[in-house]
């Protein structure tokens, strides 16, 4: 359906270096990137542009005007979150969504992954010892850092910070003129592997939506829409977090179907039981 057309994949932070190769080879797409258009105007990470709406209405807008700007039809955008995981105590998440729209046929395909794997942190840091040891936890060089003077800051921003010599001096210079130092990653995709890492394991999960067929009309993109925990623990019994169902439903034709024990196991291990393992 789609082999042999162009997607605009609408990013201006790399993100294609990971979308680009799946799409063309899963799907026989040839990527193009918008240059042109700055996806900042719809929100920062730092704050500098507050994003307006969810990530998901940001997302279509994104991939809306996109298409929009350049005329074509397929289209491709991604849009990340950071905060606390919502299920596991203590512990940051990625929450990523990814469209894939194509006008022609007025279909709209999203699809989303909530991962663990991030180095999200900030810390507010005096000492050159704290810093050493915040910039280490962050993966830092690879991962690239921000300093500025507080987390509310929106003008004196340093960004892409990438080697040491550039971050003590950044450090320093900030400190001597606010005494505190608000240091955070840079959650940019270009600047943050771990994130990229993540929007490559989204992709794959958004060419397989668009590869799976609704049963009743053959539209693409039948998929996953809710779940139901509640795969219960194998040695007590009690209700876990797992999932027990998946709803699947088509967007074009509305078709639903549920989908029992979606991982091929009918009980849960103890260990992820609140009550044999709280």
């Amino acid at each position: 359906m789609f082999a042999g057309n162009k997607a605009l994949i609408v990013s201006k932070h790399g993100k294609e270096k990971v979308i680009a190769p799946l799409f063309q080879q899963s799907l026989g797409i040839t990527c193009i990137v918008s240059e042109n258009f700055d996806t900042d105007l719809l929100g920062t990470f730092t704050g500098e542009v507050e994003r307006a709406s969810d990530s998901l209405t940001t997302a279509v807008k994104k991939v809306s005007l996109g298409l929009e700007l350049y005329n074509h039809d397929l289209g491709i955008a991604n849009e990340g979150s950071f905060g606390p995981h919502p299920n596991i105590p203590f512990i940051p998440c990625d929450e990523e969504i990814m469209i894939f729209m194509d006008r022609k046929h007025n279909l709209q395909i999203t699809e989303r992954i909530l991962s663990a794997e991030t180095n999200f942190s900030a810390a507010e840091i005096q000492n050159e010892d704290d810093l050493m040891q915040f910039a280490t936890g962050a993966m830092f060089p690879t991962h690239a850092l921000i300093i500025r003077e507080n987390k509310d800051d929106k003008h004196g921003i340093i960004k892409g910070i990438t080697d040491w010599e550039y971050l003590l001096q950044s450090f320093h210079q900030m400190k001597k003129n606010h005494g505190m130092v608000h240091v955070e990653t840079d959650m940019r995709a270009m600047y943050n592997p771990t994130r990229m890492s993540v929007i490559e394991q989204l992709t794959e999960r958004l060419i397989n939506k668009i590869n799976s067929r609704c049963p009743s009309c053959h539209t693409p993109g039948f998929g996953v829409i809710e779940v139901k925990s509640g795969l219960p623990c194998k040695q007590c019994g009690s209700p876990t977090r797992s999932i027990l169902i998946n709803f699947l439903r088509c967007e074009k034709c509305l078709f639903q179907k549920e989908e029992m024990y979606p991982h091929h196991k009918t009980v849960e291990d103890a260990m992820y039981c609140d009550f044999c393992n709280p």
